[in-house]
């Protein structure tokens, strides 16, 4: 079972890295955070694919066929947790190394976002309190993990659900 998750988790993981990285060099010269947004989560998607062939072969290779619910949620969870933990490690380095101004670029994109909106002058000050007060959260690693860690997350915990849903199997 640990071979299993280890393999399909780190095989998750390097999809959603490599298409993290192509994302970053994409926005990188874009300030389109809209559509690098759809590519973000499409990645995640398509990387959190390995949880569904993971609990797939898992139930076919080392359970002779048969797989419970718990047990493939089990397998599904733990192969989605790697693969996070991968894409987690990808956005510090990321945004240290290729994207040292992500933050104040995101910000300057939503306050022009807000102001095009035609937003009141106090709601876009306190916007850009409350962002600038985010940004200063966000340089603490451990607060940028646990907020990077629930991007990719929720994808994985639905799709080791309905991998465990559809791939359980009784015995005869």
């Amino acid at each position: 079972m640990k071979q299993t998750i280890l393999r399909y988790g780190l095989l998750s993981g390097a999809v959603a890295a490599v298409l993290m990285v192509a994302t970053a060099f994409r926005l990188k010269s874009s300030t389109n955070f809209e559509h690098e947004y759809f590519y973000g989560y499409a990645g995640i998607l398509l990387s959190m694919l390995f949880v569904f062939f993971g609990v797939r072969s898992y139930r076919e290779q080392m359970n002779g066929g048969v797989l419970s619910f718990g047990k493939g949620f089990q397998v599904g969870l733990l192969i989605a947790i790697i693969s996070c933990v991968c894409y987690v490690l990808t956005w510090m380095i990321v945004s240290e190394m290729i994207m040292p101004d992500f933050m104040d670029n995101y910000l300057a994109h939503s306050l022009e976002q807000l102001q095009q909106s035609g937003a009141a002058q106090a709601e876009i000050e306190q916007k850009t309190a409350e962002m600038q007060q985010f940004k200063e959260m966000y340089k603490n690693p451990l607060i940028k993990f646990g907020l990077t860690f629930l991007e990719p997350f929720p994808v994985g915990f639905l799709v080791s659900l309905i991998s465990a849903l559809v791939l359980r199997k009784r015995a005869v």
